[in-house]
């Protein structure tokens, strides 16, 4: 509706793409579309696209879920969320049937991301590891003695040779 208040003004088509920052292509098909029909040309249509099988209640109500984990959720033995797990949840929740890639998509637009679970042993002792990095590692790591430092020669430096041009 903009592009039509602005071609209503006299804009060109390039001003108007700069202005409301598209391609010439997109405003020279509202220009066309808006000398054929007017204004009423350039409406939204409204949603593009299929509609969504989760409304939006169910949404909430499935990240709810996801945040109760998947040990109370379905009764598995570790904490770690997996998509096929999330389609059976899906499944059982609500009824609905939906692919670990489409399962993918829906978890970004909940703001959820792919997490790797960090593999470390049980017995880690943070503390010591700290108290180690900090005093042993310095201790132990070997650095080039003073002779070694300056035993590279210099880049010759390239000239051409003589005669070229």
């Amino acid at each position: 509706m903009n592009a039509a208040k602005l071609f209503e003004q006299g804009r060109t088509k390039a001003e108007v793409a700069r202005r409301l920052g598209v391609s010439n292509e997109s405003a020279g098909r509202w220009h066309k579309a808006w000398k054929a029909d007017g204004s009423q040309s350039l409406k939204h249509s409204g949603q593009v696209g299929r509609k969504a099988r989760l409304q939006p209640l169910d949404r909430v109500k499935l990240a709810a879920e996801l945040q109760r984990g998947p040990e109370k959720t379905l009764g598995y033995a570790t904490a770690l969320w997996t998509l096929p797990r999330i389609v059976i949840l899906i499944g059982q929740q609500f009824g609905r049937r939906y692919s670990p890639s489409q399962v993918s998509r829906l978890l970004r637009q909940l703001g959820w991301s792919c997490q790797k679970p960090a593999r470390r042993a049980l017995e880690r002792d943070e503390k010591k590891i700290r108290a180690w990095k900090q005093r042993r590692c310095p201790a132990i790591k070997k650095s080039p003695p003073a002779a070694a430092r300056h035993r590279f020669p210099r880049r010759k430096r390239f000239e051409p040779a003589p005669g070229a041009t």
